[in-house]
């Protein structure tokens, strides 16, 4: 009897085990590609469509590279996709952030990605939502189409 209670005990718990572990392999997978910035607010301002259409992300697993403009940067990313909302730490190696890690909070919905990071690099984002007198950059991406 005991030996079927220990195999049932482990044939409930391994797909619960399995699913968390299939969630933070697949974000990333999820994840990766060219988004293009559609809309984005900084202290809580609207940012103009000149600024917007001259961004763009490419992720690609655990890494990144962005462009504003001529400016580049690139880095790293480290996801926690089991956080509600989900997690992500952004950690530059290379550009005019270099060394800054910015933690934020993501949502993967189909084609499209928001990410809410903290600027100051202080504080991880509670919510989706930037407001006046915080260095809270909200983004919405949508998936470059192929």
């Amino acid at each position: 009897m005991q030996r079927f209670t220990t195999t049932l005990a482990l044939f409930l718990i391994l797909p619960i085990f399995d699913a968390s572990i299939s969630a933070q392999e697949k974000d990333p997978e999820k994840i990766s590609g060219t988004w293009i910035l559609e809309s984005a607010e900084l202290a809580g301002k609207k940012l103009p469509q000149d600024f917007v259409s001259s961004v763009s992300l490419i992720i690609s697993g655990t890494s990144y590279s962005s462009r504003v403009g001529k400016l580049s940067d690139k880095g790293t990313l480290k996801l926690s996709p089991d956080s509600k909302p989900k997690e992500m730490d952004i950690t530059s190696t290379e550009g005019q952030n270099q060394g800054k890690t910015f933690p934020a909070i993501y949502e993967l919905s189909g084609n499209s990605l928001m990410i809410c990071y903290d600027l100051e690099g202080k504080k991880r984002p509670e919510a989706f939502r930037s407001f006046l007198g915080n260095q809270v950059f909200l983004a919405v991406y949508k998936r470059e189409k192929k």
